[in-house]
Formats: C-alpha cells, sequence, structure tokens
C-alpha cells in the first residue's frame, strides 16, 4: 500500500539546535583582517592541501535538533530562480501544507485504489466510482503530485474528479494535469484539455498565458524547439498580446533545457519586435554560464554584449563569475570581481555567493571568512545558498573538518541546513550506517528526501554492490509519495546491470516501458542485445533437445544432427571484441 507522507514548508518548523563540537577540534574565532573593497588575492598560506579521512565518521551530533512550530525562527531562500516546480506547472510541492486528517486518509485511499491501474484499469475505475469520496481542489493536487510519474493514472483519476458532483477543476488542476501529460509527451491530449479550458466547458474561459508557457516549457524539454516558437506566436490565436515579458518567458523555457543556441538566434532575429536591453542578454549569458556551462560561449557572448552597447549589470556578472567559478579560474573570478566595482557596479547577493564558491573550490578558507564579513559590512547576510556555496566544494575537496565548521556556524546563526546542504554530506559518506542515519536526522528536521537524494543513493549503494539497500530506498522512495520517474528507472537499471543482475534489470526495464518512459538509447540497446541473445538461446536449446530425442530414438543408426552447430567450439573458440563504454561493455 502506498503511503501518503506529510510535506510541511520548511518555514513551518523551529529548531533548538544542540551542537556537540569536540574540543580538541574546537578553535577560538581568529581575528582576520577584513577585505578592502578595491582588491582581492588569494593568499599562498590558505591553501588547505592535506588529504582528509576518506571515511565520515560523525555520527552527525551537529544535526541533533528538536523540532516546534515556530515559523519566525529562520528563513530559507530559494537556492535557484527557475527551480524545477511540480512538472513546469508552477505549483511547488514542498509548498503544500496538508493539516487535515480527513484529506490524508482520502489521499491515501485513493493512491491504494490507483495502485494496480496497469494491471487492472477496468476494476480501479469501478473502484473510484464506489468510493465514495468528496473531492476537493487539495485532494486532487495532492494526488496528482503523488502520481504524476504515471500520467495513465494521473488522466484516469482527473477525468473521475472532474465529473463529481459539486467540484469543478480550477486553473491550478488544469495546469497540474496539463504538465504531466507534456512531461509524458502526451502532447495531443494536453492539447484536448486546452481547448476544454477555452470552449469546452460552460463560463469564461480558464486559459492563461502561463497555460501555454508550461506548454512552451515542456516542448523545450524534450528539444522541439519549433513547437516551443509555435505555441508562443498561438497566445495571438487565444487573443493574448505578445509583450516583452511573454518573449523573455519563451527565452527562459529555451535556455532552462539547454537550447540556448535556438534562444540566442531567436534573440538577435527578433531586435525589430523585441528590442534588446539588459535582461534578454541576461538570460542567454546564464544559459551559457550555468545551465551549458560553456566558458567559450559564456566569454564569446559577453564579449558580444559589449559589442552591441549593452549595459552589464550585478547579474550579468554574477553569472559570469558563477561560469569561472565552476570551471576553476579562480584568477578570472577575483579579476572580474574587482572590475566591476572598479566601473562603480555594486556587487549583490548572488555574486557575493559566486565568489565564494570560487574560493571554496580553491580551498581558501581564509579568503573566505574575509569576504563574508566584507559581504555583511555591505547589508547582506550569509543565508542558506551562502553556506551550501561553501560546503558543497569543501566535501568534494575532501575538507570535510572546514566543512563541519562552516555547517556549525551556519546553525549557530538559526539558518536551517536544505536539501543541498544534506546532500552535500551524503556524498562523501562511506558506510550504509551513515548514510541511513544521516537520512533519519533529514527527516527528524522535516527536510524530506527528493528524487535526486534517491538516485544519489540508490547509484551509491549500486557501486557499493549493495543491492538489497538499493532496493530497499527504492522501496522507500515509492512509500513516500514519490512515484519513480524516468531517471530513477534508468540508475536503478544501470546499477543492476553492472552488478550482473540482467533478470532483474530487464523487468525494471519493461516496467518502465509500460509507463510511457523512453529509455535511454544506450540503456535500450544493451537490454535489447541481451534479451534477444536470451530468445536465442532458449530455441537453440529447444532445438537441440529435439534433436537429442531424435537421435536417442534412432536404433543402431548414427543420424547427424543438422542443428548448424557443427563445428568443434573446443577446437575453434569464437572470437567477439568488446569495447567499454561509460562503465559499460559492449560486443562489437
Amino acid at each position: 500500500m502506498w503511503n501518503f507522507r506529510r510535506r510541511y514548508n520548511h518555514a513551518f518548523f523551529s529548531l533548538v539546535i544542540q551542537i556537540h563540537i569536540n574540543s580538541s577540534n574546537f578553535c577560538p574565532t581568529h581575528v582576520i583582517k577584513s577585505i578592502t573593497t578595491n582588491e582581492l588575492k588569494p593568499s599562498r598560506s590558505s591553501l588547505f592541501m592535506g588529504h582528509l579521512n576518506s571515511c565520515f565518521s560523525t555520527k552527525f551530533s551537529f544535526l541533533s535538533c528538536s523540532t516546534s512550530r515556530n515559523p519566525s525562527t529562520h528563513m530559507v531562500e530559494s537556492e535557484h530562480g527557475d527551480g524545477e516546480d511540480f512538472g513546469g506547472s508552477g505549483i511547488d510541492i514542498e509548498q503544500l501544507d496538508v493539516k487535515d486528517d480527513n484529506l490524508i486518509r482520502d489521499v491515501e485511499k485513493i493512491l491504494h485504489i490507483l495502485r494496480d491501474f496497469r494491471r487492472a484499469s477496468i476494476e480501479t475505475k469501478q473502484k473510484l466510482q464506489l468510493c465514495g469520496i468528496n473531492v476537493s481542489s487539495e485532494l486532487v493536487i495532492r494526488v496528482l503530485s503523488c502520481i504524476q510519474n504515471d500520467w495513465a493514472a494521473a488522466f484516469t483519476f482527473f477525468l473521475w474528479a472532474g465529473k463529481q458532483p459539486g467540484y469543478t477543476h480550477s486553473v491550478r488542476e488544469y495546469h497540474a494535469m496539463i504538465s504531466i501529460l507534456g512531461k509524458m509527451r502526451k502532447f495531443d491530449t494536453a492539447w484536448a484539455l486546452i481547448d476544454e479550458m477555452r470552449g469546452g466547458r460552460t463560463g469564461p474561459s480558464l486559459v492563461t498565458t502561463k497555460t501555454l508557457l508550461i506548454m512552451i516549457r515542456r516542448y523545450s524539454a524534450v528539444h522541439d524547439v519549433a513547437k516551443a516558437i509555435s505555441t508562443f506566436y498561438a497566445l495571438k490565436r487565444f487573443k493574448f498580446n505578445i509583450q516583452m515579458e511573454e518573449f523573455q518567458d519563451l527565452l527562459c523555457a529555451l535556455c532552462r533545457y539547454k537550447n540556448v543556441k535556438d534562444a540566442e538566434h531567436l534573440l538577435f532575429c527578433n531586435d525589430n519586435v523585441f528590442p534588446f536591453n539588459t535582461k534578454s542578454f541576461n538570460i542567454i549569458l546564464n544559459g551559457w554560464c550555468n545551465i551549458m556551462v560553456n566558458l567559450r560561449e559564456a566569454k564569446r557572448f559577453w564579449r558580444e554584449m559589449d559589442r552591441r552597447g549593452i549595459t552589464r549589470d550585478a547579474i550579468s556578472y554574477s553569472s559570469m563569475i558563477s561560469c569561472y567559478s565552476k570551471t576553476r579560474n579562480l584568477h578570472d573570478v577575483l579579476k572580474l570581481f574587482n572590475q566591476m566595482k572598479e566601473l562603480g557596479v555594486a556587487p549583490d547577493r548572488k555574486v557575493y555567493n559566486s565568489v565564494i564558491y570560487g574560493l571554496a573550490k580553491g580551498k581558501l578558507v581564509k579568503e573566505i571568512h574575509e569576504l563574508m564579513k566584507t559581504m555583511e559590512k555591505e547589508g547582506f547576510i550569509p543565508n542558506v545558498v551562502t553556506y551550501n556555496s561553501l560546503i558543497k566544494p569543501l566535501c568534494q575537496a575532501r575538507q570535510i573538518d572546514e566543512a563541519r565548521k562552516f555547517l556549525d556556524e551556519m546553525l549557530q546563526h538559526g539558518l536551517f541546513p536544505s536539501i543541498r546542504t544534506y546532500h552535500a554530506f551524503l556524498r562523501i559518506l562511506r558506510t550504509e550506517v551513515d548514510v541511513f542515519e544521516l537520512l533519519g536526522k533529514m527527516k527528524e528536521t522535516g527536510c524530506y528526501p527528493t528524487y535526486d537524494t534517491y538516485k544519489m543513493l540508490i547509484r551509491k549503494f549500486c557501486r557499493w554492490r549493495q543491492l538489497e539497500n538499493a532496493f530497499k530506498v527504492w522501496n522507500e522512495m515509492a512509500e513516500n509519495g514519490l512515484s519513480p520517474d524516468r531517471s530513477s528507472y534508468i540508475v536503478l537499471i544501470h546499477g543492476l546491470f553492472l552488478n550482473g543482475k540482467l533478470e532483474e534489470a530487464f523487468k525494471y526495464y519493461e516496467e518502465m516501458k509500460e509507463k510511457g518512459f523512453l529509455p535511454e538509447p544506450k540503456t535500450d540497446e544493451m537490454l535489447q542485445i541481451w534479451a534477444s541473445g536470451r530468445q536465442t538461446t532458449r530455441w537453440q536449446m529447444f532445438g537441440l533437445k529435439d534433436n537429442l530425442i531424435y537421435c536417442n530414438s534412432s536404433s543402431n543408426a548414427k543420424i547427424t544432427a543438422n542443428t548448424g552447430y557443427e563445428r568443434d567450439f573446443c577446437r575453434q573458440p569464437e572470437m567477439r571484441k568488446v569495447t567499454r563504454e561509460k562503465g559499460f561493455s559492449f560486443w562489437e
């Protein structure tokens, strides 16, 4: 049975942090000379080159806490401005706060009914008709969020809910369902719902510019740029005015899903209709810098902005500094940071966070402290994103003690660890005991695992050849209301394949296709070859068995069985070449 999990917004938790610091690791805060506003240079003496112990043996006492209901304790700022929401519908699952016990029971009951939809669709529809549940907007959104990766079950429930007395779908529910259909490439069905929103129902049209933006994002996600642009111009057909904001939404959608080259071409081809401005150029620059992380193209576009006379603001510098940081060009990070101040462009929080990320990549802990002091003097208090910019690269560099110190400092300032904070520490754990212990701490603090969390753990356990734990995490993901998506299946299938569990990998491969997910080409190829070879072997064994029976039934007659395998394999072994690519072996 599917269990339904309460996902409370982190702002509803108040934490009383009890930090246990080992006296041997504790050192008083040193008085560090504040950084000057004109120049920032790395200090060689600050480099931490020692390789620390690879085992993270802490028992997570720094995360011991109790929870209460005081929303004013901490405020968590979003770590990414354009993060993936409920399938692109604009509904953030984490923001759906469920406190009604009756609603929770109704959601669990419906999920239990829909569990067997793939095997018995007719019986499932009959059970829905007889369930006697009062449908509400919150109920529909919650159920759709739990089964968003099973479009057939979601659409069946959506149609059933729309026919219930006393309930009519609002824009919110339509957007959620359209987003699910678009994600699974059921675009024709999605457009049918849009037509229903516009004219197939009583009352005024429910179609908004956000409705078509969802379709634009879904087309961009599958790299169908032509359809995305056609949907953009379809705004006129729905009697909406196409303004600069809508054009910039199109550019954002294209860049978000790595269609940056097409977005740049579109920008330059429409300069007569949509005049150039800094925001439009920043969208493309961010695509090259943070989506593609292509330093060469980012530099080219940076020069293009200067050539066309486009004013660069703090967001422009933030994107470029972030790209330099991600590509480990610390010298250029500091050079550009000083240059923007010389030109009178005041750094904002994002710029400081990007520079701090670059310093953390270079293991310059002393300079980080100095910059954070300067940041506070300028009125920018370090937030969760700031500390995550530190903790993640320090963990990757095996600077675990330094990462823990910054985490302690973060907690002392009343900031609550986000999912990215936990991910940074989960990646460096080396034992299953520590993994499950930290996973438990996450749940205690109200920070529930996401798809990325489970995929990371499944990949980790498969690499450790602990398939039992991998399946444990897989089952827990479904129990916590996260139905496996396409990437989750791919991670599990690859893990099983690498561990030699071909039968299990093929089973999940078939299950993945039944749900309408498209497998990766390499995954599809290797499993199809294996399935074909298995079928051929079965036919060979079946033919061999028949020939043996025929031979044994002949009296004193030597009958040569015409099986097509007459050569002596012991004397003439078959030679086949094997290539290895991305951790997999393929027959040539």
